[in-house]
């Protein structure tokens, strides 16, 4: 009986050794492991089977290119990939290429960008304001404290006026209307 214990004793100090072994192997491991600086904030989060946010979508549109470089240079993508719901009015590059030269140049200056924030977040509906929400005589008021205006003529949307509301995406954070017409603050 007296080996047996003896053999009990040993095996359960064999257990606890291995068991405090994998407990270092693992911690060391964890320590060991570089952090990952290009994962930083919401827009660092890797998805590839949830649908995409405004962001991922308008990264992936050859038609806002422009409008994607202004919101980066404007620091507002992990803004914008937040859980939201948006709306988000994006002027499409041709709408960037109506107005006067170097408009978009300068505004992507350091010394401007609080200028360009106001006119992105001029764009920027917090809430998901589907087509079929949005009704004539309508304003909302957007994230820079701005209002936008919602009129009809016919079947055809348009925001102040003027700028078309010319195809509609939902994401997975929001809604995106294309519009042929970059909105300015009054």
């Amino acid at each position: 009986m007296n080996q047996a214990i003896k053999t009990l004793i040993i095996l359960g100090m064999a257990s606890l050794m291995a068991c405090a072994s994998e407990t270092q192997t693992t911690n060391t491991e964890a320590t060991d492991a570089e952090p990952r600086t290009d994962a930083v904030g919401q827009s660092g989060v890797k998805d590839d089977v949830s649908n995409p946010n405004v962001v991922q979508v308008a990264v992936g549109s050859k038609d806002h290119t422009t409008l994607v470089a202004a919101v980066k240079a404007a620091g507002l993508v992990d803004a914008l990939s937040n859980a939201g719901p948006f709306t988000v009015f994006a002027p499409t590059n041709a709408a960037f290429d109506k107005l006067p030269a170097g408009t978009v140049d300068g505004l992507l200056k350091p010394e401007k960008i609080e200028d360009l924030k106001t006119i992105l977040e001029y764009h920027t509906y917090v809430g998901s304001l589907k087509t079929e929400y949005l009704q004539d005589g309508q304003s909302y008021e957007q994230v820079s404290g701005g209002k936008i205006a919602i009129s009809k003529k016919g079947d055809k949307i348009f925001v102040n006026g003027t700028a078309e509301i010319i195809a509609s995406i939902p994401t997975s954070n929001g809604i995106i209307h294309v519009i042929d017409q970059v909105l300015l603050p009054k």
